[in-house]
């Protein structure tokens, strides 16, 4: 009986063992079966990056981050770096959380997070650190350039990562510029350049240089509006259709250039204006407050600038009182003056229809000619000379004649 029990309490022991084995060994592979859990941050230069690190198991033991060099940052809620830029954010058995603020380029790297089993277990986490370009320069342009230079514009924006894009506009019209790209440490720093003759069309017209990046929530724009010099160019402008003696009447030089053309200067007929007291000039205005006949002529008026000089004339023709007046439609003056026109038409029909019917006449009369010679000259060809054939043609008229009479 006593050696049944003690059977018993050996076996007993013996599963108390086991169980408490299996129990440890099931304790340990919970903590030591899994690996830490991460996710890759991506972050703009100069913000804050938030790493965490979790398990779903953990039995007391301690987490770490170390950063790309291998260096711990936090070994559970202890600090190992000192950095005042590097916090924790929160810390227990299943999660490590730490932050840095203030990221550079530099900070960009592979960080492991440590689950300190036997072995330990890691797992890398990757920080993007975004350079942000700076703010876009164009070079290249002196103000003012002339009409026929050659320049190019030149936009550049450094500290960019991943490299900038940039796009020019001419206005609001988008252009292609020709685009490079250099790194400079962990960033890039990318140049556009445009190459162009400019003419007088691109005076005051903007050229805008846009870089776009993932980092901006809208691109960085700068804009140089040209300036272009070019030699002037003027024109008359008046104010009657149909001048009339009586009316008043302004002439305008309209100029065209930059810098603008001045003084204007008016002269009539190669000459200083005749009648100042009726020709009065303001600025870019020639006003005739009378007009009468004496006032026809060529009027000229002439502007400069630096880079050259223009001129333009217009001829005036006063017409008499009789004539419609400005108001009535030109048309009817057509109707009761000579149109100049028409009657040149008119007389070119007439003289190509005279040649037509010289030329026609000519060849008929010319054709009919040469048939009545050979019918005189019949009977002429076989002759020894002149005479003999002369008297052979007259014989033949004769001879002519008498047969008229014979068969009559």
């Amino acid at each position: 009986m006593i050696l049944k029990q003690h059977l018993i309490l050996i076996l007993y022991s013996l599963c108390a063992s086991v169980f408490k084995v299996a129990g440890t060994k099931n304790k340990a592979k919970g903590s030591q079966g899994q690996f830490p859990i991460t996710q890759n941050v991506t972050v703009v230069e100069g913000g804050t990056a938030n790493m965490t690190c979790r398990v779903d198991y953990n039995d007391n033991t301690s987490l770490q981050w170390s950063n790309p060099a291998q260096q711990t940052l936090f070994f559970g809620d202890k600090k190992a770096l000192r950095d005042h830029r590097i916090e924790l954010v929160r810390a227990s058995w299943q999660e490590l959380t730490i932050s840095i603020s203030e990221v550079t380029l530099s900070d960009e790297g592979q960080y492991t997070c440590s689950l300190f089993t036997m072995p330990v277990k890691t797992t890398k986490a990757f920080l993007t650190v975004l350079g942000v370009p700076e703010r876009p320069e164009i070079t290249g342009f002196t103000k003012p350039a002339l009409e026929g230079d050659m320049i190019t514009l030149t936009c550049t924006s450094s500290g960019s990562k991943p490299a900038a894009n940039i796009r020019w506009f001419r206005n609001d019209k988008e252009v292609q510029g020709v685009k490079e790209v250099n790194a400079t440490g962990k960033s890039f720093t990318v140049r556009s350049s445009l190459q162009f003759q400019v003419d007088r069309r691109d005076d005051g017209v903007a050229y805008t240089c846009s870089v776009e990046h993932v980092s901006l929530p809208s691109p960085y724009m700068t804009t140089e509006v040209l300036e272009v010099h070019y030699a002037p160019h003027l024109e008359i402008t008046h104010s009657l259709i149909i001048p009339q003696e009586g009316q008043y009447f302004k002439l305008e030089c309209v100029s065209i250039g930059n810098p603008i053309p001045e003084p204007v200067l008016w002269s009539k007929d190669g000459g200083e204006l005749p009648d100042i007291e009726r020709m009065i000039v303001e600025g870019r205005e020639l006003t005739i407050t009378t007009l009468n006949k004496t006032d026809n002529g060529t009027y000229r008026c002439e502007a400069s600038n630096h880079l050259g000089t223009s001129s333009a004339e217009y001829i005036l023709f006063v017409y008499g009182k009789d004539l419609p007046g400005p108001t009535t439609d030109p048309n009817a003056l057509g109707q009761h003056g000579p149109d100049h026109a028409l009657i040149g038409g008119v007389v070119a029909v007439v003289v190509f229809i005279t040649l037509c019917l010289i030329i026609v006449l000519g060849r008929y009369l010319a054709r009919h000619k040469g048939t009545y010679l050979t019918h005189e000259a019949k009977g002429a060809e076989d002759a020894p000379d002149a005479d003999t054939a002369i008297i052979n043609a007259e014989g033949n008229h004769v001879h002519a004649e008498e047969k008229k009479e014979y068969f009559i």
